[in-house]
C-alpha cells in the first residue's frame, strides 16, 4: 500500500498537517506608548505584514493539503520572508515548521530539517518549551520519513511521548504528536498499538471538525491493517477516508485514497475491484492536471 500522506501530516501529514501543517499562536503582546502623534490612530495598522504572513501561510498550507508542493513553496518562501522582516518568533517558528514540510514532502530531507531546526531554535531562544516540543516532533518525524527510519523508530518513539507530555494547550498538537506515535509504532511492526495512537489523533480531530486529518488518519489506520494481513479492515478504512476526503472536496488525497484501495484489493486477489479503483485514481490524477501520477495508477491497474 503506498504512503501519500505521510509526506506532509501534518499527517495530511501528511496533508500530512500534519498536516501536516499546524498554526500556534504565541500570545501577542501590545506596547501603548500614549502621547506619541506618529503612530498609527488604528493599532491594527501595525500588523499589516503579520497578516499577509498568515495569508500566504495559509495559502501555502492549502496547496500542500492537495499535493501542489512546489506551489506551496512559493507561498510558503513569500510567508518565511514576511516573518522576517516583521521579527515575530510565532511566525518564524510556525513558517519554518510548514517550509520543512513542504521541503520534505519535495525530497529536500536536508532543507527540510535545516527548517526545521531553525523553528526549534527559534523557540529555545524564546524559552517556550511547549513549543520547543513541537518542533522536536516535527523533527523526529523527518527521521522516521528517512531512509534510516527503521532503525531509528525506538529512539523516535521514546522522545515524541517524552515531547507528548509537555504540550498541554492546542489539541492539534497532541494530535500531531499521536499520529507521529502511530507512525513509528507502525515501524517497529506493532500495528495494532499503531492503531490506537491514531484513534486518540481521530478522537481529536474529529472533535474539531478537522476533517481533511480526520481523512488522514483513516488512511494511516488502512496502512496498518492492510500489513498486519487485514485486508478486510483496511477497505473499511479506506472508505471512511475517502468519504471524509470527498466531504472537503480533497482530490488530492481522493485520488491516492483510490490508488490505495487498488493496493489493497490487488493484495487481497481481488483484481476486478482493484483495477476499477486504479482507473478513479488515474481519473482524478488526470483531472488534476497531473499526467504523470495518473500515468502511474495506469500502470498499476494495467501490470495485474
Amino acid at each position: 500500500m503506498t504512503n501519500k500522506k505521510e509526506q506532509v501530516t501534518g499527517n495530511k501529514g501528511i496533508r500530512s498537517h500534519y498536516s501536516l501543517f499546524l498554526c500556534y499562536l504565541l500570545p501577542a503582546v501590545c506596547y501603548l506608548f500614549l502621547a506619541c502623534s506618529s503612530l498609527p490612530r488604528n493599532p491594527g495598522d501595525v500588523y499589516d505584514t503579520r497578516k499577509d504572513a498568515e495569508t500566504q501561510l495559509e495559502m501555502g498550507t492549502a496547496q500542500a493539503d492537495r499535493g501542489s508542493f512546489a506551489a506551496a513553496l512559493v507561498f510558503v518562501n513569500e510567508a518565511r520572508r514576511l516573518a522576517v522582516i516583521t521579527d515575530n518568533s510565532s511566525l518564524l517558528i510556525r513558517s519554518g515548521l510548514t517550509l520543512g514540510n513542504v521541503l520534505s514532502a519535495l525530497d529536500n530531507a536536508d532543507g527540510a530539517f535545516e527548517a526545521w531546526n531553525k523553528a526549534l531554535e527559534e523557540a529555545n531562544l524564546i524559552g517556550n518549551r511547549e513549543l520547543a516540543a513541537v518542533c522536536r516532533i516535527h523533527i523526529a518525524r523527518g527521521k522516521l520519513l528517512s531512509q534510516d527510519g527503521k532503525n531509528a523508530a525506538q529512539s523516535v518513539l521514546d522522545d515524541v511521548t517524552r515531547d507528548l507530555a509537555m504540550i498541554r494547550s492546542d489539541e492539534m498538537y497532541i494530535a500531531f504528536a499521536w499520529t507521529v506515535i502511530g507512525l513509528a509504532e507502525k515501524e517497529l511492526g506493532r500495528y495494532t498499538a499503531a492503531e490506537e495512537a491514531v484513534r486518540r489523533a481521530l478522537a481529536i480531530h474529529e472533535k474539531n471538525r478537522s476533517l481533511e486529518l480526520a481523512a488522514y488518519d483513516w488512511f494511516m489506520t488502512a496502512s496498518f491493517r492492510s500489513l498486519s494481513g487485514d485486508s478486510g479492515g483496511a477497505v473499511k478504512a479506506l472508505e471512511s477516508a475517502i468519504e471524509f476526503d470527498r466531504r472537503t472536496e480533497n482530490s488530492w488525497a481522493l485520488a491516492n485514497d483510490w490508488q490505495a484501495l487498488g493496493d489493497v484489493r490487488k493484495k487481497a486477489g481481488n483484481l476486478d475491484a482493484a483495477r476499477a479503483a486504479y482507473t478513479r485514481a488515474a481519473d482524478i490524477f488526470r483531472a488534476l492536471g497531473n499526467s504523470e501520477a495518473a500515468e502511474q495508477a495506469r500502470k498499476r491497474g494495467d501490470a495485474m
